[in-house]
């Protein structure tokens, strides 16, 4: 069994007397420890389809089960407990709070999880310490560069020990060292914690570095890179083992 897997999924938006469809009965396998990325045009329902995967958002249609979890059939209630329990998120625009410290920041997504206090300390030391920010503990995101606000965003991503980590444009509002720098470290974690990452960019060479590549066009989608030749996933989640 596929750690993700992607059924049949069909999203619709309504925009006044129009109706969108970013994701048309999309299906897809991801296995534990895999980097998957994920291009298309701007509209093209990437981020679409990583809400759905991190249950920001839910499916018209389908199913999306995560380790043995169907996350579409969850109440409101427990797919919130579920999702701070296994799911970390990098936004492209950090969304750190401006007004807590780095290791404030950090400590968000422990709050919500029923753990001690000296539990959170080793956690987000443990965290800081992968992105290699112990020093910048006690700084505000204002003090901070804009590679450095990221690395505080993927600590807080990773800090419950999630299975999966989704980032939406990780590097999209960095410098090319920055980028650089951001991509080699989610490379080197996705490899030290054998977490499960989803990453959406419009950067080639960003997509590059993943295990698999996959593009969305008008709401379907194709693998275009990565383990076995090139093979449209639009139906068949067996045959998408990704």
């Amino acid at each position: 069994m596929s750690l993700i897997e992607i059924t049949n999924v069909t999203k619709r938006y309504h925009k006044g007397g129009e109706t969108i469809t970013p994701l048309d009965a999309v299906s897809l396998n991801i296995e534990q420890g895999e980097f998957i990325s994920l291009m298309g045009a701007s509209g093209t329902g990437k981020s679409t389809l990583l809400n759905l995967i991190a249950s920001i958002d839910t499916p018209d249609r389908g199913s999306i089960v995560i380790d043995g979890t169907d996350i579409t059939k969850l109440s409101r209630t427990r797919l919130a407990n579920w999702r701070a329990a296994n799911m970390g998120y990098v936004f492209q625009t950090h969304n750190l709070v401006p007004v807590l410290t780095a290791y404030e920041n950090i400590e968000l997504p422990l709050l919500l999880l029923p753990m001690s206090r000296s539990e959170r300390r080793r956690r987000i030391e443990i965290a800081m310490r992968a992105v290699d920010l112990l020093d910048r503990a006690d700084h505000y995101p204002r003090q901070m560069s804009g590679g450095q606000e990221q690395r505080v965003g993927i600590a807080r991503a990773i800090v419950a020990h999630p299975k999966v980590v989704v980032a939406d444009e990780p590097t999209g509002d960095l410098d090319p060292d920055s980028s650089g720098q951001i991509l080699d470290l989610l490379k080197r974690l996705r490899e030290q914690l054998n977490v499960t990452l989803l990453m959406v960019t419009h950067d080639a060479d960003a997509a590059a570095i993943a295990d698999k590549k996959f593009r969305l066009d008008h709401g379907k989608l194709a693998q275009t890179g990565g383990d076995g030749l090139n093979s449209d996933v639009r139906s068949n989640p067996q045959s998408a083992s990704a």
